[in-house]
């Protein structure tokens, strides 16, 4: 993308045989998302494969995505979100306390299992333990073929057995079917407070959102445990591997969560330019809703318009020395206004709502595995990227040391 698109504010690509404009300029990007954002609505090219749910969060009617994301808020909200800290620090440091040293883990799968039980365990209070840790397992294998799961293009349709799709909605079934049971008995303590599944069951509707049947509710819950779990697996794992690959910053982030206080900020630092340089969403669609005007050119209604924050968080413009792993960049660098330079949560009415919730599960999780372990590569081993459902290294395989 950065040979394509160097020196181009606007190009002509072509996916999957369908005409495109691939936008790289950063304030035209924050025009699509956040001043023209009536304009435009989700594009298909990239979700054309998937089985996701499309009645709340993800709904694209303006109105009745804001209805589902009021419903959300509260739960997502960065007051509860702390109250849930303790749990994730304690789930996280359970899980790896499991690892042996000297022994080779699969970190991408072992991040997903941490976020897989750190999202239902919190996102759906009132399960038994036994039914969470099941549907934790289920959970782990659903987000780890979904990560996998290439984006467009012949490997999308590969005639390799199963395929991709076809194991990706195998795998969704696995976890959607004992959900649906878990969900159709559950009952929330009254002290866990409301959470989104909940509100959705005793919604009567309104704004253009109609009352979700029990099967719906089932699809917008695996949707956003999913959601939840994919992009923090790949996240952590670069994190990790960074980590692995420079010492002097691994012993900095150490320092930082030794320290009580104000908060981790170098800690924080080092997950912001983690997710500059390795966007889990790192490529978006949309579809212009009517005539539209970009950069001095007019396009028609219909036209699909790309975007990836992979290219903007790399742009020298907005981010000098980009391809640089540093830091303390953020100590005095600010994304300008009005630019989408930095948009690893999305921007605008439609970005990620739960942004305040990834922030306190990074962190937890990194420390729980950072204090208690000191990982090395395996040897002979490359990690290579691979840019799918998520950006993510293709493979990662580190072995565990005891601090």
């Amino acid at each position: 993308m950065e040979r394509l698109l160097r020196g181009h504010a606007i190009r002509t690509v072509t996916v999957d045989g369908v005409r495109a404009e691939f936008v790289a300029d950063p304030a035209l990007v924050h025009r699509i998302l956040v001043k023209d954002t009536k304009k435009y609505g989700k594009g298909e090219l990239f979700r054309k494969a998937r089985n996701l749910s499309r009645v709340g969060l993800l709904a694209d009617d303006a109105a009745v995505h804001r209805h589902y994301r009021r419903l959300a808020h509260p739960q997502l909200r960065t007051a509860a979100v702390t109250e849930h800290a303790p749990l994730m620090r304690d789930l996280a440091r359970e899980a790896v306390a499991s690892w042996r040293p000297g022994q080779a883990v699969d970190v991408q799968r072992e991040m997903c299992g941490i976020a897989g039980a750190i999202a239902l365990r919190t996102l759906l209070p009132g399960l038994a333990p036994a039914e969470s840790s099941a549907l934790t397992r289920r959970l782990t294998a659903l987000s780890w073929e979904m990560i996998r799961k290439p984006l467009y293009g012949r490997a999308a349709a590969r005639a390799s057995r199963p395929r991709p799709a076809e194991r990706l909605a195998r795998v969704r079934e696995d976890f959607r079917t004992p959900l649906a049971a878990a969900l159709a008995g559950r009952t929330c303590p009254a002290s866990a407070g409301p959470d989104y599944v909940s509100a959705l069951a005793s919604d009567p509707g309104q704004d253009g959102a109609t009352a979700l049947t029990a099967d719906q509710i089932c699809d917008e819950a695996v949707m956003l445990l999913t959601a939840a779990t994919v992009t923090t697996a790949s996240v952590l794992s670069w994190a990790l591997q960074v980590l692995c690959e420079e010492p002097l910053i691994e012993e900095k982030v150490l320092k930082d969560l030794a320290q009580e206080g104000d908060g981790n900020h170098y800690t924080l630092r080092f997950l912001t330019e983690v997710m500059r340089l390795h966007p889990p969403v790192w490529i978006s669609c949309r579809r212009a809703l009517t005539d539209v005007e970009l950069g001095g050119t007019s396009y028609p209604a219909g036209t699909h318009i790309l975007f990836s924050s992979y290219l903007l968080h790399r742009n020298p413009d907005s981010h000098p020395d980009p391809h640089r792993f540093d830091p303390d960049r953020w100590l005095t660098h600010r994304p300008a206004p009005g630019e989408a330079s930095y948009i690893p949560f999305g921007i605008g009415a439609k970005g990620c709502i739960g942004e305040s919730f990834a922030w306190q599960e990074l962190e937890a999780i990194l420390a729980a595995v950072v204090q208690e372990w000191q990982l090395t590569p395996e040897p002979g081993h490359r990690v290579r990227t691979a840019a799918e459902t998520t950006l993510h290294p293709r493979r990662l395989r580190l072995i565990p040391h005891p601090r």
